[in-house]
């Protein structure tokens, strides 16, 4: 895998290429207003990064990551995806989404959603909890002590394998969760959600704090439905 794609270029999109170029990837990042919109962006980059539209994005890249706002997923092209492993971050927030009833009671998940839509896909749940910009400060070579764990969930083995690989070589080790329905164990308000956040500081700024594999298994474990909050 050389080219990784990106449908969405906000700041997990942003932040996530360009670690993947500093590890040796090309990437390709993509929005809804069109590649000119990304020109500036891309020209921070340097080589091996470029500008597309999602269609173009999907088609060009080994793997691709879906990181736009949830109430857009529909939009994702699914044609270019067939048969590609996808990377989704996303999460719900009513607020910015609106209401999606299937969400509400629960009887799917956020990444089950981008499943259904790209049936000939193999999602990977994973970026969804860990702040943006730590996403590069957290990095570290496999066996340093300070390095953090990332969950995945997702329904293909194969996919979930592959995915472990790229956050090996991104930084990270990755802490399988089990099947996509067992995505909400990191979602939006639960203890993992929050897990590379360093609530004891003062400031108001956000500081990184790690999240060993084991942490993240005992938060997980945690995890309440909302229903049941």
């Amino acid at each position: 895998m050389t080219t990784i794609g990106f449908i969405g270029s906000g700041n997990i999109g942003s932040n996530l290429a360009r670690l993947a170029l500093t590890r040796g990837y090309d990437v390709v990042l993509s929005n809804s207003r069109g590649p000119e919109t990304l020109q500036d962006l891309v020209g921070t980059f340097g080589p091996g990064a470029c500008a597309a539209t999602p269609e173009e994005a999907a088609a060009a890249s080994d793997l691709v990551v879906v990181t736009v706002p949830l109430k857009s997923y529909q939009q994702v092209p699914v044609e270019p995806l067939r048969g590609k492993v996808v990377i989704d971050t996303n999460n719900y927030y009513p607020q910015r989404d609106g209401q999606i009833a299937e969400l509400d009671d629960e009887s799917t998940t956020v990444s089950e959603l981008l499943q259904a839509h790209l049936p000939d896909s193999q999602v990977v749940k994973a970026f969804n909890n860990i702040y943006f910009d730590f996403i590069g400060t957290l990095a570290r070579p496999a066996g340093n002590p300070g390095r953090s764990a990332l969950a995945i969930a997702g329904d293909d083995a194969g996919a979930k394998q592959t995915v472990t690989e790229l956050l090996d070589q991104l930084g990270y080790d990755a802490l399988d969760a089990g099947p996509l329905a067992e995505g909400w164990r990191y979602q939006r308000d639960t203890p993992a959600y929050a897990a590379y956040f360093d609530t004891t500081a003062e400031s108001q700024t956000p500081r990184a704090r790690q999240a060993t594999a084991g942490q993240l298994r005992e938060l997980l474990a945690q995890a309440k439905r909302y229903r049941d909050m």
